[in-house]
């Protein structure tokens, strides 16, 4: 389900669904508008028990003197505790009550800021979204390979800035559905190569892309990644995608994200359970990919650069073996212990071409890393580590007001000894299953230098995650709003 959403003085509900929005405590103040008066509200409302909670509705026929056909209040809770979240939690409700709606018409609340309705459309675009594009049966004879449309008219005082606001937050619903998206599809559509054009895609909204192919990554010497990739009939790619919106001289900030399209674990293979979940194995290159949309989208005043390592790891003849070495684009050496913690390889190579070619202010990395931060934290976090405690706390922060929550976990030289090597500088996993997302972090770390850097990961929230108004499918597109908002909060420019 899709909404076409604008933003009018007024608007002619007739035959229509009408969506007002009720403060608790107070009567609605779009009720009159939607041809409702306060005393059948009351009545309603008490013999429903409906108290205007958050997300809460009330579904109801449309009295006869309503041009409407239907009317649904959804309650937004007490007006001074509502946040961005609560505006975005309350527009995805929306999109859950819309049905079989010609068109939906919203009344807001009478208090309700330009900002505050563009997070309730946003919210909207995130709980319309859903992946059924292979389904050939039980859909609406109306709906294409797109799904249906509803027309969406939000009725407000000023729509010069609520289009304004929205303008951002419609990138930011982009991003999240286009990172939803591309994690849903099955690897035998998205391969690397299709990742990569999807990379491509973006030069169309002003971004710089460039995809490096197993021919120059072999000359900059990325053993690591080459090495995961080596198992798989499809080559891997480096897609690097540059967004120039800051000044000339400013130096980039930057997002790495792990892309192994399929990951069977190689030839340390995996159980069969689930396997069919490691389409999702891309989740991090994902959250960067549609970062870099919504910030091109919105031209967001800073640059940046997004770098996608993209592979599959598969168990051919060719495949990696437990115990080879390979040597990284650093020049450090690798025992390859299991051929399962692959996306730690990936991302080696990857960081380390970032920070020598870059030199941005700081990489972040987002992976679907390890089973062992689900252990931890289970799908409510992802993990946070860090050898920089301002950054920390801004994705902290970003964390808070987003509801993309994060939970810092250690680093330490403890942790760093369990990946010493007999045979070679380091092995790829602790070689136990104590402390395994720390291990990996700790690897991670090895490739950055001196470089403010954060590893975010996100295997219990990109894929599987508990289901809420704004997502209501498997997919979540994890760290596209967390991320668009460490950069609009802390390093775009102001007017």
């Amino acid at each position: 389900m899709k909404f076409s959403i604008s933003f009018v003085d007024k608007a002619e509900s007739a035959g229509n669904t009408a969506i007002v929005l009720a403060s608790a405590g107070h009567a609605p103040a779009g009720l009159q508008a939607a041809g409702m008066g306060e005393t059948l509200y009351e009545k309603a409302s008490a013999t429903a028990g409906f108290k205007a909670k958050l997300c809460s509705t009330l579904d109801l026929l449309a009295p006869a003197e309503s041009a409407a056909a239907r009317i649904v209040l959804i309650g937004l809770g007490e007006r001074d505790s509502l946040s961005a979240n609560a505006w975005l939690r309350a527009g995805g409700k929306a999109a859950a009550v819309a049905g079989k709606a010609r068109k939906l018409v919203v009344y807001p609340d009478s208090a309700a800021t330009a900002s505050e309705l563009a997070d309730f459309a946003l919210g909207m675009i995130l709980g319309g979204y859903s992946f059924d594009r292979f389904k050939t049966t039980g859909k609406d004879e109306e709906e294409d390979g797109n799904g249906r449309e509803i027309p969406v008219e939000i009725v407000t005082g000023d729509v010069t800035a609520a289009n304004s606001a929205f303008a951002d937050r419609q990138a930011v619903g982009e991003g999240v559905v286009l990172a939803r998206e591309l994690v849903n599809l099955p690897a035998n559509i998205l391969g690397p190569r299709e990742f990569a054009d999807k990379a491509e895609a973006l030069s169309a909204l002003g971004a710089k892309v460039e995809i490096l192919d197993r021919d120059k990554m072999e000359e900059l010497g990325m053993g690591a990644l080459l090495g995961v990739a080596q198992g798989s009939v499809r080559p891997p790619y480096l897609a690097v995608i540059q967004w120039n919106g800051g000044g000339n001289d400013e130096r980039p900030i930057a997002f790495v994200g792990k892309g192994v399209v399929f990951d069977t674990g190689g030839i340390s293979i995996k159980p069969a359970a689930s396997m069919e979940d490691m389409k999702g194995d891309m989740g991090g290159a994902a959250a960067v990919i549609g970062l870099m949309h919504t910030l091109a989208a919105r031209k967001a005043k800073v640059n940046v650069v997004g770098i996608l390592g993209l592979v599959e790891n598969m168990p051919d003849g060719n495949a990696q073996r437990p115990g080879d070495i390979v040597t990284s684009m650093s020049g450090q050496t690798i025992e390859v212990i299991n051929t399962d913690a692959e996306g730690r390889l990936v991302l080696a190579d990857a960081l380390w071409y970032c920070k020598e070619r870059f030199k941005p202010r700081f990489m972040i990395d987002l992976a679907t890393l390890t089973g062992a931060v689900m252990v931890a934290l289970g799908s409510h976090r992802a993990g946070l580590f860090s050898n920089d405690d301002g950054l920390s706390k801004e994705l902290a922060d970003a964390a808070e007001r987003t509801q993309e929550n994060l939970w810092r976990l250690p680093l330490g030289d403890e942790y760093d000894k369990m990946i010493d090597s007999r045979f070679a500088d380091m092995r790829n996993t602790g070689g136990s299953r104590y402390a395994g997302s720390i291990t990996a972090a700790q690897f991670l770390k090895r490739f950055v230098g001196e470089t403010p850097w954060a590893h975010l990961d996100i295997a219990g929230t990109a894929m599987g995650a508990p289901k809420s108004e704004i997502n209501g499918g498997w997919a979540s597109g994890f760290g596209v709003r967390l991320l668009d908002e460490l950069v609009r909060a802390h390093y775009e420019a102001r007017d």
